[in-house]
């Protein structure tokens, strides 16, 4: 039984392969996102959008700013921990600030974030600290694994408390989205309490990881549901002041909505996030609410982005100026061509 089920899974993944699945289901969901996109906003008016605009206050866009400020902070301390975990003590903060901020706000923009801000993650890394692409592979698992915990924990929270909020994207009825998000937290307990009694390494030979343990994941837990409160809050202040809608309702869609465009891969979540907002919000104007769905965009996505190419051409200017004493880790030359064609693209995009 086990050796046909082996064969089974050989043969599945050399005829098709969950990359292509991941890619098909990415497709699929950016498909119908567009084909809803347009059904809301065919008839949309863009003289209403540009008063939508206009009557921001600078208020709202101040404390947006501030909270999406705060978000890519707590992104920095992703890698912080991550190279705690894996240890490399001995990676200043300021490094791994510098890692977090561009591998998340070129990834977020990009598209694929695991490829595309591991690449600029090995570069950053690899070229100041020396660590091997094994190494920069396993932060990426952590910082993951931090960011999945997070969310986890916010729709468990959210989905529990407000089911309605969830149903208004999964369409489900809130009587099943509260069982999902209490089994959520269920297993969030369970999996903390797995890793409590004892070390779980997991992967093989060179590339094992030990998982952290109970006190570290409440830690990870904690900095993931930072990170998208900060965001939820950013999209919150810019929402329109009427109708009202609470806060914890709004984080739930926002998370779902956010889940759904990470998954169709498409940069920043393009269509799919924004078609899953507008249909879960079906009391705003689709005027007002993609006003603030751009300037979200503006200041989570493209603003961040502009910053981290800035950061990144300096730093590789001053690397040019200033080569590091260290050996040079002979794969340099090669991350270094995947990031420009990242960023090229991204550019171009």
């Amino acid at each position: 039984m086990l050796k046909a089920l082996k064969n089974l899974s050989d043969w599945f993944e050399k005829k098709i392969g969950w990359h292509r699945i991941g890619l098909a289901v990415g497709v699929t969901v950016f498909a119908i996102a567009a084909f809803v996109l347009y059904r809301i906003l065919r008839n949309i008016s863009i003289a209403d959008v540009g008063a939508a605009l206009s009557s921001v206050t600078w208020t709202q866009l101040a404390l947006a700013g501030f909270f999406v400020a705060l978000a890519y902070l707590t992104l920095t301390f992703y890698d912080y921990f991550a190279l705690k975990t894996i240890g490399r003590e001995e990676v200043p903060y300021h490094i791994a600030a510098i890692g977090g901020f561009t591998s998340y706000s070129i990834g977020h923009n990009v598209g694929f974030t695991a490829f595309s801000g591991g690449a600029v993650r090995y570069r950053i890394y690899s070229a100041s600290s020396g660590l091997s692409a094994i190494e920069v592979a396993k932060l990426c698992f952590i910082a993951g694994l931090t960011f999945w915990l997070g969310n986890i924990a916010v729709l468990g929270i959210g989905m529990t408390i407000h089911p309605e909020a969830a149903s208004m994207v999964d369409q489900l009825p809130p009587w099943m989205n509260r069982i999902i998000g209490i089994a959520a937290l269920a297993g969030l307990a369970i999996y903390t309490v797995w890793v409590s009694m004892k070390p779980r390494v997991i992967g093989r030979s060179n590339w094992s990881v030990t998982l952290p343990a109970g006190r570290l994941t409440l830690l990870q837990i904690a900095i993931g549901i930072v990170d998208l409160t900060c965001c939820a809050l950013a999209m919150y202040v810019l929402m329109p002041a009427s109708p009202q809608i609470d806060f914890i309702s709004l984080a739930v869609i926002f998370v779902a909505s956010t889940l759904l465009g990470f998954a169709s891969h498409s940069p920043g979540g393009l269509g799919v996030f924004d078609a899953a907002m507008l249909i879960a919000l079906p009391q705003f104007a689709p005027e007002q609410l993609l006003a603030s769905l751009l300037l979200f965009r503006l200041f989570y996505f493209i603003t961040p982005f502009a910053i981290s190419l800035i950061v990144i051409a300096i730093r590789e200017l001053v690397l040019d100026i200033k080569p590091s004493a260290k050996k040079p880790d002979p794969h340099d030359v090669n991350a270094s061509k995947v990031v420009a064609e990242i960023t090229q693209t991204a550019t171009k995009k």
